[in-house]
């Protein structure tokens, strides 16, 4: 019986690694947020899409497997909040909840909950895992950005894939590699 309670306790993220306090925890979440809306910056326009190319989705999913789910959650509502308050943190210094991308950072609040749950099970621990953890999160993106941004901008859903899905394949393929090497190597680095 010992050996089921070992097994279902929960792990440990990258972010467990510092000593606990409060603080850290604050400091964890708002550095997660801040982290999302400095990514966002960094933002290449799609032609034929109100979508753009950026950092975001990668920092979001960083934030949340690092973080893990609690706290990405924490983290990235935080920067929902506040850039629906008006900070001009969202995709190309935009703001507010009504834009034709918005869904995508619902769909990013949810993904970095579920990937921070998988990271706590081990899901950033090895390259093939964490592969997983990155498509599964990817899409747990799409699945909300993309019929969003069909009722934001009245495209058919063949027209939000090719607009908002699409376009982003081959760039989230460089963005799951970078945290393939990025978090095992990171817990590699921690082990020792």
């Amino acid at each position: 019986m010992s050996t089921a309670a070992v097994s279902t306790r929960p792990g440990k993220v990258l972010a467990d690694l510092l000593p606990a306090s409060r603080t850290r925890d604050i400091a964890l979440v708002l550095g997660g947020a801040a982290l999302t809306g400095i990514a966002a910056q960094i933002a290449v326009p799609v032609p034929g899409s109100p979508v753009p190319v950026t950092g975001q989705t990668f920092a979001a999913l960083l934030v949340g497997t690092a973080l893990g789910a609690r706290r990405g959650f924490l983290s990235l509502a935080v920067y929902a909040l506040v850039g629906m308050a008006g900070m001009p943190w969202f995709a190309q210094g935009t703001s507010g909840a009504g834009g034709a991308s918005f869904g995508y950072v619902i769909g990013m609040l949810l993904a970095s909950t579920v990937v921070g749950a998988l990271a706590r099970r081990g899901g950033d621990r090895s390259v093939l895992r964490t592969a997983g953890t990155m498509v599964l999160g990817s899409a747990l993106i799409y699945a909300v950005g993309v019929p969003y941004l069909a009722a934001a901008t009245g495209m058919t859903f063949t027209q939000a894939v090719a607009a908002g899905l699409t376009p982003f394949l081959i760039g989230d393929a460089v963005k799951a590699a970078l945290a393939m090497g990025v978090l095992p190597t990171a817990w590699k680095f921690a082990n020792k």
